[in-house]
Parts: structure tokens; C-alpha cells; sequence
């Protein structure tokens, strides 16, 4: 069983609140999104944790082809139907947003994720995990 990444990172502009998306290769086409009702855990949104230095916590499972949508997570949980991958496509933001991404691990290896995590940063260590963009 793989152990879910542990995945930090830093965009270009604040895109916090915004769903986000997989692009192909090419960035013409979304291949993956969530369904309106897989934006929530136990009835929250599933935001990414603000660290040290202006980098983020993934917990949605993005990868270096994400890209944001123009919709916020309370909007899109409020959708009464999950919208097509051509209709999304046609709502995005910024089909480039990261200035740089990290996988430190799995998640599992970490007693209290962010406050190891802002270790890490502030140490200036991020190169001891892999850089991803």
C-alpha cells in the first residue's frame, strides 16, 4: 500500500480558496477533478495548510500539472451537480500557477506535519526533500 506524499508548495499569486485541477501535458484539457462532494473531510474543506514562507501543505493530492479553478471551495461544494471537464476548463485561473513544489515524504512520518514541516523550512533543509518544480 503506497503511504500518501507529503507535498508543500508555493504559487504564484493566492489561490487558497480555489479548487484545484489536473492538465494534461499540454495544458489544453483537464484529466482530473473533484466531484463537489469530495472537496470536504468530516465537513470541511479540504484547504492546504499555510507554512513557513509562504509554502502550502497539500491536502487534496495535487501534482506539478496542478492548476485553479475561478471557484472557490464553498461554491463549488454548493454546486448541486459536479460540472464537466470542458465546462471547468472554460473557469480556470492560472493553467501555471506553482513557483515550486517538494515531496517531503509520506505524511505518516511526521508526528505534528506542520510544525516539522516549518522546521524544515526555516532551517533552510527543503533540499533534503525532492523537488518536484
Amino acid at each position: 500500500m503506497a503511504l500518501p506524499p507529503c507535498i508543500i508548495y508555493k504559487t504564484k499569486k493566492d489561490y487558497f480558496y480555489y479548487v484545484p485541477v489536473a492538465l494534461s501535458d499540454d495544458k489544453n484539457r483537464i484529466t482530473s477533478y473533484p466531484d463537489v462532494t469530495d472537496i470536504r473531510k468530516q465537513g470541511e474543506a479540504v484547504l492546504p495548510r499555510p507554512l513557513s514562507g509562504g509554502y502550502l501543505l497539500d491536502n487534496r493530492g495535487i501534482g506539478p500539472d496542478v492548476a485553479f479553478l475561478s471557484i472557490t471551495y464553498d461554491a463549488y461544494q454548493a454546486l448541486t451537480k459536479t460540472p464537466s471537464a470542458d465546462d471547468l476548463f472554460q473557469q480556470l485561473l492560472d493553467k501555471d500557477p506553482l513557483l515550486e513544489m517538494y515531496q517531503c515524504g509520506n505524511r505518516h512520518q511526521y508526528n505534528d506535519i506542520v510544525r516539522e514541516l516549518n522546521q524544515v523550512i526555516d532551517s533552510g533543509k527543503l533540499s533534503d526533500c525532492k523537488k518536484i518544480k
